[in-house]
């Protein structure tokens, strides 16, 4: 299916699913909110990276104005709904300060492998006890997709595109899964030398090397 959106980029990814709270504060982005909600239409928010706006994004609903302020800025609760394709950018629309897009929606494979999802899970709480942070994935870990974990990982902006590009769900694992092959043994190792560092100074009890 094509058609077309408002678009608001922003230098972030957005994932099917999230739930996105905003504060809405530039006058373009004021109308584009004013708009969609009252016509309960969704808008998308093409990811802004290294200076350029990419053209995959997410298209989002507004679930909430949570508060309009005296001089017409919100905050308002959004969610993901799916993964676009930008086909062409339509930068002026009569009328309006704000641009859209016409875009397409590719197939999205959300089949999930248990037995890969619960080794993931079972990574990810471990680099949380590592990090000694605690995270709530706000759904039985029978639910959970590799979108509900995905902001969890602490990924750079450029890793969180790439993850969002990748149409089938067991490749979005296998990309989470060797993150954090690579991170954990980095973080156990920091946490190691942290403990040496802190034992220093204390009497220690050593057996001699017998000469």
């Amino acid at each position: 299916m094509t058609n077309f959106i408002p678009i608001f980029p922003l230098g972030i990814v957005v994932f099917p699913g999230e739930v996105l709270n905003l504060h809405i504060f530039e006058p373009r982005y004021k109308q584009l909110v004013t708009d969609c909600y009252a016509e309960a239409k969704p808008f998308g928010i093409p990811t802004v990276l290294d200076t350029g706006i990419k053209e995959m994004g997410t298209l989002l609903e507004i679930i909430e104005v949570v508060e309009v302020y005296e001089d017409g800025k919100m905050d308002i609760r959004t969610r993901g709904m799916h993964v676009f394709k930008m086909l062409e950018m339509v930068k002026s629309i009569p009328a309006k300060l704000y641009s859209g897009a016409i875009v397409t929606y590719p197939p999205n494979n959300t089949l999930v492998n248990s037995t890969m999802m619960k080794a993931i899970i079972s990574l990810v709480r471990e680099m949380h006890k590592l990090l000694k942070v605690d995270k709530d994935f706000k759904k039985p870990e029978s639910e959970l997709l590799s979108y509900d974990i995905a902001h969890h990982l602490g990924l750079p902006l450029k890793d969180e595109y790439e993850l969002h590009n990748l149409l089938y769900e067991v490749q979005r694992l296998e990309f989470i899964k060797r993150h954090l092959q690579k991170i954990l043994p980095v973080l156990q190792n920091a946490e190691s030398l942290k403990q040496r560092i802190q034992l220093n100074g204390h009497f220690k009890e050593l057996k001699g090397f017998d000469i």
